[in-house]
């Protein structure tokens, strides 16, 4: 059976310079009939489940370990037994969240899940966190990428972004070099793809995204990420 997607809007506070805002994230379900993998698990578990109804989870893969993204990750992996997978770069930020618990598997460059009769590729794609990954699943042609790429451009972290010409340089090296009509699915926001960001990069590169007086603060749900109080995403790596 061909594998389908499917999306779950979960939404929720978090603080950004010490004002509370409305969040909404993507969780992005693959599979079929019988089995999925669950990608970027936000906070309401019960919600994501609900959608899973009775297919068995194989995996929960974490695109990053940015709090309000890995938030049902334990409860959604712990029904089935599945699975969670997290770059070991970003497993100072997931222990921000869950103390006590480590992913099962430290996701690495060009790494493949399997379900249904799909693959998903690793594809690094470090910026808005070092261990930001993007998932590359070629037989359904969509790119799911995190924080790194959204819909109105390179995800930031509240309004900035940590390591900009990082960022840019996985999108146009890795993300920018898939066929222009791969659906691009982010952890915000509404779908694009390839073809239609992909001609706005010389703008970015040229400085398009810092230029200009600062933004007034957007009121309402936020669709380009968060940055919650007290993480550190420059610290070294546990062992």
């Amino acid at each position: 059976m061909t594998a389908r997607i499917e999306r779950v809007v979960t939404s929720g506070v978090v603080e950004i310079d010490d004002v509370e805002h409305k969040v909404e994230n993507n969780t992005w379900i693959v599979g079929d009939d019988d089995e999925v993998i669950v990608i970027d698990p936000a906070r309401d578990a019960e919600k994501i489940l609900e959608k899973v109804g009775e297919r068995q989870v194989l995996a929960v893969i974490c695109t990053h370990g940015l709090p309000d993204h890995v938030g049902g990750a334990i409860e959604v992996a712990a029904r089935d037994e599945a699975v969670i997978a997290l770059s070991p770069k970003d497993k100072r930020l997931w222990r921000q969240t869950w103390e006590d618990t480590w992913p099962d598997i430290e996701m690495e460059d060009e790494g493949l899940f399997a379900v249904a009769d799909t693959e998903l590729e690793v594809m690094n794609t470090p910026g808005v966190t070092a261990g930001g990954v993007s998932l590359l699943a070629e037989s359904l042609g969509v790119v799911f990428t995190g924080k790194t790429l959204l819909a109105d451009g390179p995800g930031k972290l509240g309004g900035d972004y940590p390591a900009l010409a990082d960022q840019l340089t996985s999108i146009g090296e890795r993300l920018f070099t898939l066929p222009g009509d791969t659906r691009v699915l982010p952890a915000h926001g509404e779908e694009s793809t390839i073809g239609d960001l992909e001609p706005l990069f010389d703008r970015w590169l040229s400085g398009s995204l810092t230029a200009g007086p600062e933004e007034p603060q957007q009121e309402g749900p936020l669709t380009d990420g968060t940055r919650v109080s007290g993480i550190r995403l420059n610290a070294a790596d546990d062992d």
